[in-house]
């Protein structure tokens, strides 16, 4: 039984959980990609930067840069439990959208997500 994310309470008045744990590793991957550094108390290195990324121009540099902070932010904060095969990001105007491949650790099968972000 894992917490589930976003935090919330369920029907029961609980703070609610899940048995799934791909989506809940989903929305791990979700929170790093998400998450400003600086922005969670007692935690100033979690999350990635890229939120930032939305308002510069677009460009392969941009790209490059988007690629690392991404894959940096998984591997420093996840590492434990997915390993990334591909990571693809577009940036169309005000939008930003990562497409990520990955294996949960212990796990044969690989997932693929997109993960979108609007200003």
């Amino acid at each position: 039984m894992y917490l589930d994310l976003a935090y919330r309470v369920d029907g029961t008045g609980r703070t609610a959980t899940t048995d799934d744990q791909a989506r809940r590793i989903r929305n791990l991957i979700e929170a790093v990609l998400f998450t400003a550094p600086g922005e969670r108390l007692n935690r100033p290195d979690f999350g990635s930067g890229i939120h930032e990324m939305l308002f510069d121009n677009n460009s392969d540099a941009l790209s490059t840069a988007a690629d690392f902070l991404i894959r940096s932010a998984i591997q420093r904060h996840l590492s434990d439990l997915v390993i990334i095969d591909s990571l693809t990001t577009e940036r169309i105007e005000a939008e930003l959208r990562i497409f990520l491949s990955y294996a949960i650790i212990g796990e044969d099968e690989r997932r693929t997500d997109t993960f979108v972000r609007e200003t």
